[in-house]
């Protein structure tokens, strides 16, 4: 087989997706899969719908439209807010989409009527982690003029937490979010279809309600893949957290010296890493570099630590027998490793 090389065990992924939608339904809250650590793979599409998804979330609308390229049907919302540039292709392509800004829904109000569809809209409100967000002051005035655009339908509001600054979410901001909930209704006199209240972080919080929650979905990802809760990456009860390896071949094994010598400057990627004299070690490269993966999103098997990598060679220190060469290493990955080896070109990728 060819290194380096993902390999993705569908059928752990499918037991996830399917443990924690049926969970959370006991909870009143609906599972949306995020697809785009996997880059909107047809395969994982394919999988999670298998599994019960009814509804599939990407952030990116090339991983949306590669997934109705081969022929997936269910509806497709947009997690990260429009680009101007896209709004065509999103309301052709997304039954809903997460916004915050009235410039953007108005061009995908502008949008949806060119092109003779409903687009739907959730607006996202800000809870304290300051990423995307209307303050909450300013909530009400962006659902009076979302309200008054044709071709747009307000399905809800949602929440984003965890992402930035790791603000949890917790019985204060998400009662908060249902106080706004209340207020929005009351106001207009509607009734809010979706709450979207957030994401694999909000776990935790959903397993612990003692009773059903304003929340009606929750969109998970890393949850869903990895077999964890997004906050404390504890492993979920009854579900796999070895769906996902990443291959390396080693092409070079030598007993050498801890220590560099000569005069040192920066490394090629502006690091002066620790050099403790620690002897003679048995080093291993393999073939696997930065322009393959994120180094801290890599996990070694065990007897093996990773000393250091660079684009195109890894670093490794066997306290075992020494590596022979040509020898494959498996590594079991984080949600940082799995995104950046699922978008390196050099990466092959293998579903099962």
């Amino acid at each position: 087989m060819i290194n380096p090389r993902l390999e993705i065990d569908c059928a752990k992924i499918a037991v996830n997706a399917s443990l924690l939608i049926d969970k959370l339904k006991r909870h009143g809250i609906d599972v949306v899969p995020v697809t785009k650590v996997f880059m909107g793979h047809p395969k994982i599409a394919a999988t999670l719908i298998e599994s019960g998804a009814t509804m599939l979330a990407d952030s990116r609308i090339e991983n949306i439209e590669r997934m109705r390229r081969a022929g997936i049907t269910i509806p497709m919302m947009l997690i990260r807010s429009p680009m101007l540039s896209q709004v065509n292709r999103v309301v052709l392509n997304c039954e809903i989409s997460l916004n915050t800004e009235l410039f953007t829904i108005s061009a995908l109000s502008k949008a949806a009527k060119k092109a003779g569809y409903c687009h739907g809209v959730i607006v996202m409100v800000e809870l304290g982690d300051l990423r995307e967000g209307v303050m909450p002051d300013l909530l009400s005035n962006t659902i009076r003029q979302t309200l008054a655009l044709s071709n747009i339908d307000l399905k809800g509001i949602g929440a984003n937490l965890a992402c930035r600054y790791g603000i949890a979410p917790e019985q204060e901001n998400m009662a908060f979010l249902a106080k706004l909930v209340i207020e929005v209704e009351n106001q207009f006199g509607i009734r809010l279809q979706v709450i979207s209240g957030g994401n694999s972080a909000n776990l935790l919080w959903a397993f612990n309600l003692d009773q059903r929650s304003c929340v009606t979905q929750l969109r998970l990802g890393e949850s869903i893949f990895f077999g964890v809760e997004a906050l404390n990456k504890r492993p979920i009860a009854g579900a796999n957290t070895d769906a996902i390896s990443l291959v390396a071949e080693v092409i070079e094994s030598s007993n050498k010296p801890s220590k560099p010598w000569g005069r040192r400057y920066q490394n090629a990627f502006g690091e002066t890493p620790e050099a403790v004299d620690r002897g003679q070690v048995d080093q291993a490269l393999l073939a696997l570099g930065r322009q393959d993966v994120n180094p801290s999103g890599v996990i070694p098997p065990k007897g093996i630590t990773i000393l250091a990598s660079s684009s195109d060679h890894m670093v490794v220190e066997s306290a075992e027998a020494p590596l022979k060469i040509g020898q494959e290493i498996r590594f079991k990955l984080d949600y940082v490793g799995l995104l950046s080896a699922m978008t390196s070109p050099y990466v092959r990728k293998y579903f099962y």
